[in-house]
Parts: structure tokens; sequence; C-alpha cells
């Protein structure tokens, strides 16, 4: 019962760490908490990524930190550090049924729980063709994507602002409601994301084959009473034949054990144990032929280029979109911190690859002129640090970060089309020398008379695309002035005339 309680306060204190990590991001706006710490420390985000990008983020040799025990102790991880992995267990102990010999039943191995391993072999191989979806279903990305968009703003909301900002995300109920529904599922097996789904405790499994530490049970004095499986957060089968690969060294069937048979040994006696994940090579061959056909699937939803939309503007510092949507991890940390809330999830505008990644909407928010918040939390580096000279073009720098071009919709600006005063986005425009001027000129009322305009009109050359001036627009339907990534500094070829 004393490792039990240990155990519980490890995976508490791992859990409040990481939910104060987000809140002190989110409520204070503070760059010097170490917000992505828990998506740094993740080896399959720095594995998956590598892949796709052939480069591995300095910020990610952290995960070294979990990788390297994993080899020596096994999947450590996820019985005591892993903050999903708590959430979990708290539902699981809140589902578990009262009867023992249902408790027994619900934590034997099952064949389904080596889906895991299938879907961490179809992540690998988008990942070795450019293609990173490893953050859909990483548990670190999935809770802090969810946390940033759907449980904080839910929070916020309810309490007025006073707790969490008052933000508002694309479609918050979806992402919320994921998370909803596999904290659910706990009710129809026990951690059932940890031991069915989840592809970082499938790459922790596979590296706890070569762990020196582990679970022995001497058979010889064993009484089969089978309390050992009361528990069992991974269904590692303790009784029978150990699977080295589904224990997450939780310990608790050495605490349950009547008999005192259950021991953790360094380098124990190799018999009645299962050092490998139990998969089948057939359907790990079907896995990578259907992953193969994905991929130029995945490719075929977006553009030639791989450029979004015209209308889908990247954070500043992202890299060119290749090479961006190669890194992203869909985690929301730049969505988390992003004071004006105009860092949104994209859904579907740019294809499934894209999915969830960040996007700018200029009707919720604008990029503030000197903030580089979202530069500083990208653990992958899909968003390059920036600082806020090089990102406004002061000394040393020579030209500021542009992430696209305002166009004036004429049909639809007052002065333009109803002679109606407005100088709004004149007036907003952050740079110097502005980026909107004035033109003078005249026009006739309904009545007939003259009347003197101040038209706005746009010089793009000096438009950095921060969308203040169609934040700020009064036509709030459909604004007059729109901001386009045309001209994007992260594109050579995203550019307004062509030569």
């Amino acid at each position: 019962m004393r490792l039990t309680r240990t155990r519980a306060i490890a995976q508490t204190f791992f859990l409040a760490l990481f939910l104060w990590l987000l809140y002190k991001a989110d409520f204070s706006r503070m760059e010097s908490y170490p917000v992505s710490l828990f998506l740094e420390i993740d080896p399959l985000l720095a594995l998956g990524t590598a892949l796709a990008t052939h480069t591995l983020y300095a910020g990610m040799l952290l995960s070294l930190l979990v990788l390297i025990p994993t080899i020596f102790l096994g999947r450590f991880f996820c019985g005591w550090v892993c903050p999903f992995g708590a959430l979990h267990t708290f539902f699981s102990r809140l589902f578990r049924p009262l009867k023992r010999a249902e408790q027994v039943e619900a934590d034997r191995y099952r064949p389904i729980y080596a889906l895991k391993y299938y879907i961490l072999a179809a992540f690998l191989i988008l990942a070795a063709f450019g293609v990173t979806q490893v953050g859909l279903l990483d548990p670190m990305a999935l809770l802090t994507r969810s946390m940033a968009t759907a449980v904080f703003p839910a929070v916020g909301a309810a309490t007025g602002g006073r707790i969490l900002g008052t933000w508002t995300f694309h479609l918050a109920w979806l992402l919320g409601g994921i998370l909803i529904l596999l904290l659910l599922l706990n009710a129809v097996l026990p951690r059932f994301f940890c031991r069915v789904l989840c592809p970082l405790g499938a790459l922790l499994g596979v590296f706890s084959r070569f762990s020196l530490f582990r679970v022995h049970k001497n058979s010889e004095k064993c009484n089969e009473c089978e309390q050992c499986l009361v528990n069992c957060h991974g269904a590692a089968d303790p009784h029978g034949t150990l699977r080295k690969s589904e224990c997450y060294v939780c310990l608790e069937c050495r605490g349950s054990c009547p008999t005192g048979v259950i021991t953790f040994q360094v380098l124990p006696p190799e018999e009645e144990v299962r050092v490998a994940p139990e998969v089948s090579r057939r359907r790990l061959l079907q896995t990578g032929a259907v992953t193969l056909a994905a991929v130029p699937l995945l490719g075929a939803s977006v553009r030639p280029d791989r450029r979004p939309p015209p209308d889908l503007i990247r954070p500043p510092g992202s890299r060119e979109e290749s090479r961006f949507l190669g890194s992203c991890i869909k985690c929301g940390a730049c969505m988390l911190v992003c004071p004006t809330n105009v860092i949104q999830p994209l859904m579907f505008q740019a294809g499934l690859e894209a999915l969830w990644t960040p996007v700018m909407d200029y009707q919720l928010g604008y990029c503030e002129h000197n903030c580089t918040l979202c530069t500083e939390v990208c653990p992958t580096g899909a968003i390059r640090e920036l600082s806020v000279e090089e990102k406004m073009g002061e000394d040393p720098y020579e030209t500021p970060i542009s992430l696209g071009t305002a166009f004036l919709d004429r049909s639809r600006c007052l002065p333009w089309a109803m002679y109606k005063p407005c100088i709004v986005c004149e007036e907003v425009c952050p740079v110097s020398p502005k980026a909107i001027y004035i033109e003078e000129a005249e026009g006739l009322d309904a009545e007939g008379h003259r009347v003197a305009l101040q038209r706005p009109v746009v010089e793009p050359a000096r438009c950095i695309g921060c969308g203040l001036c169609e934040y700020k627009c009064p036509v709030y339907d459909k604004r007059a002035i729109r901001v386009s990534s045309v001209g994007e500094s992260r594109s050579p070829t995203n550019v307004l005339l062509l030569e």
C-alpha cells in the first residue's frame, strides 16, 4: 500500500506540474515558464519529427531523459510520470467494477492491446515520407491541445475569465469531446487509451524489451491466487507469462501478492516472460501497405506546392509550408500563449495533413506587433524562435517578418462603396511608415450633394499582414479589408506579382 501511495503521489505531482505550466502560460502570458517541457521529453514526438524533417530540434534532446531510463527500467514513464496516464488512472478507478472476479478479468491481457503497435508503425511510416501525424494520438500533444483549446476556455467561460482567459477556438466542442470520449472509455476497459491506442506507450514498450530491471515471479512458490492481476495497470499478466512490453512498472502486483513471490530484480531469469510485443508480422505488413497508400492521398488534398489556401496564414516564424507540416505536432502550445486569441486550430481547409495545425483568424484577433510568444514555445521548430527586433525589422535586420498582404475590397469599404466616412484601417496600422494611406476624393451622396471623402489605399510593399486592420474593420460580417498569405516572408514563391 505504501508503494501504491507513492506512485499515486508521483502521478498527481506530474499531472499538477503539467497543468500548472499550461495555466501559467495561458493566464500570465509569461514566456519564462517551460510550457513545452512535457512535449520536449516525449520520445515519440522527437522521433516522428526527426524522421519527417531529418532534423532533431535541440529541445527534443530532453526526450533522452525518458528513453534512456526506459532501457534500464522499462515503461516507468507510463506508470509514474505521464500526466495523461494519471487522468486515465483516476477514471479507471472511478469506473472500476466492484466484484473482484470482474476486476481480475478487466486486467487480463487482450489481443486488442496490440493495436497501439500498428498505430505506431503507421505514424512512423508516414513520418518517414515527410507526413507528421504523431501529434494526433501522442498523449502529450493530445492533452496539451485539448487543454489549450477546449478545457481552459470552458473553465474561463464558466468563471467569467477570473481563473482563465475567455478565449474561443474553432470546434472546441469537438476537441473537448474527443478528450471526454477517451476518458469515458475507461468504463469499458481500465486505462483504455494507454493499453489500446497510445503510440508513445507502444514505442516505450518496444524499447522496454532491453530493460535490465523487471518484475519477476517465483513460480515454484506461487499459489495461483491471481491477486497480482488486480490493479495491473498495463494488463501485463504477471500471474503467468509476464509481458515485458506491457508492464508499466507500477509494482502493484508486488504489493498485492500475499505470498511475496513477486519481486523487482536486475537481470532476473528469462523464464515465463514475453520480451517482445505480441504483434502479427502479417498485420504489420498490412499496416505498412495501407499507410503507404495513404501518403499520396494525404498530399492530394492540398495544392501541388503544398501551400495553404490564400486565406490561411501561419503564425510568425513558421517554416516554409512543407517543412512546417513535417515539423508541426498539432500540440496547440502556440494557441495557448497567444495574447490575442488569433491563432486557431485548422480543420480541413488545407487537407487532412494540416488538421489542427495553427492558423491565424483575423476575425477573432490580430498578431501583436511586438509579441513573439508563439515562437518561443514551439517544441519542434515548426515555428522558429524570433526576437522582437527580427520580427519588427529593427537593426540589424533590414525587413520585418511578413505574414501576408492586406487587400481592400472596395465594393464593401464604406468610403469607397457607400460614401461613408471611415479611416479605421489607416489609423490602426502599426507599421511606420503606414502600409495604408489616405486618398482624398469627392463623391455624391444619395441627395446629390458633393461630399469630401478619405479613401484608404494599401501599399503592399509596407504591409506585414498582422491583421489588425482586418480585425478592427467595422464592416463585421465580411471585412472590407482582408489579409492574404501572399507576400509572406517564409515562402520565396508565394509572391504578389509573377515575374
